[in-house]
């Protein structure tokens, strides 16, 4: 099987270069090809000796995973989903915004953001996501999570004449990225570096559930901004919710996100609610939920539930929402409720569904315990 470039980073890159005899400026040339002029054909690279891209030719290629579909919301969401082999596909999700970044003054109006998967499924089975209800096959490798930006980068720079239109990545799509740390890593790795894709660290975020020592690691590995699914002021909820709770509790999490801060590229953390009607959403729950984040910095991130089959929960209502974000506000929690977006296509937070061969067998569990 060829080795796929765009999984590697610019160590292995350059180890790669001095195996064939070539100097470790080769590897930067030929990144910038890949990821900064998105070329995916070694003969258009014309700076590098014939020799040399012949010679790589026959042993590496530069793909994405194949495209099975391709959906455009009218808010301009767009969807993509990826066969990564075996039966199983995986779903990249595109969300344009023209609004300034307040957190770069300066910085131009457009701004692209991809929500990228790390996993065939996930195997955590938080209740209210659609990806954790269909069980997990695999892992990603770093090409196939890197391909999604690459693949991305490539049809949109055609489509809107701008490029490399993706000016932010958040690892949030299907999977939790720190069950698959190192194949995370390398690919953010490669996000970062600017002989790659050169985004900055305050532009790639990545969203975890709660594994706290991953958690430790990645902040000495690869500090990124961090999200943090939390969905519950208290453990008896979010073991409910979020059941990795089971293992690493509030308590824990919260002392994790306190030490990530110490060398984060952001100054806080952002908490991520999904508002489910009657479950999490009361403005009593709300003050508990102030309670647990008082010794974080943080960004409270409302997220009203989007709806999946089967799932068996309702959207908190607009008044519901309101009152639960005027607790925090008035508790001095910078708080925003985010605007459902590609929810057409099956492209909102939480419905990533792709198709995973489960290993877990976790729909056919849940069969027989809807029977009993």
């Amino acid at each position: 099987m060829a080795l796929n470039l765009l999984g590697l980073n610019r160590e292995r890159f350059e180890a790669l270069c001095a195996e064939m005899g070539e100097k470790p400026f080769r590897a930067r040339q030929m990144m910038r090809w890949m990821h900064q002029s998105l070329v995916g054909d070694f003969a258009l690279m014309t700076d590098i000796s014939r020799g040399f891209r012949e010679k790589m030719a026959a042993v590496a290629v530069i793909e994405s995973p194949p495209v099975l579909s391709d959906a455009t919301a009218l808010d301009g969401t767009r969807k993509w989903l990826f066969d990564v082999g075996n039966g199983n596909a995986i779903e990249a999700v595109y969300i344009p915004d023209g609004d300034i970044d307040d957190d770069e003054p300066g910085a131009r109006r457009y701004r692209g953001t991809l929500c990228i998967s790390s996993q065939a499924g996930c195997a955590l089975e938080c209740s209210f996501c659609s990806t954790g209800s269909q069980g997990f096959n695999r892992n990603l490798d770093a090409a196939e999570i890197v391909g999604q930006l690459w693949h991305a980068n490539r049809g949109l720079s055609a489509d809107l004449g701008i490029e490399r239109p993706i000016t932010n990545v958040v690892m949030m799509g299907m999977g939790e990225p720190l069950a698959n740390f190192d194949n995370v890593v390398a690919a953010m790795q490669l996000m970062l570096d600017d002989h790659a894709n050169g985004i900055s660290r305050r532009r790639l975020t990545l969203s975890t559930s709660g594994l706290v020592p991953a958690l430790d690691r990645l902040r000495e590995a690869c500090p990124v901004a961090l999200a943090v699914s939390l969905h519950a002021p208290t453990d008896a909820l979010r073991d409910q919710l979020v059941p990795i709770n089971r293992k690493y509790p509030i308590r824990e999490l919260m002392a994790a996100c306190v030490r990530y801060i110490e060398e984060a590229p952001r100054d806080f953390v952002t908490f991520e609610y999904v508002m489910l009607n009657g479950v999490n959403d009361s403005v009593a729950q709300a003050r508990e939920l102030v309670r647990t984040v008082k010794a974080v910095p943080c960004k409270i991130n409302l997220i009203p539930f989007n709806a999946f089959s089967g799932s068996g929960y309702r959207r908190s209502p607009e008044a519901s929402i309101a009152a639960f974000r005027d607790v925090l506000q008035q508790a001095g929690l910078v708080t925003t409720v985010r605007k459902t977006r590609g929810d057409t296509i099956d492209a909102a937070c939480g419905q990533l569904a792709g198709r995973v061969k489960d290993r877990t067998r976790r729909a056919q569990r849940r069969s027989g315990e809807s029977r009993v």
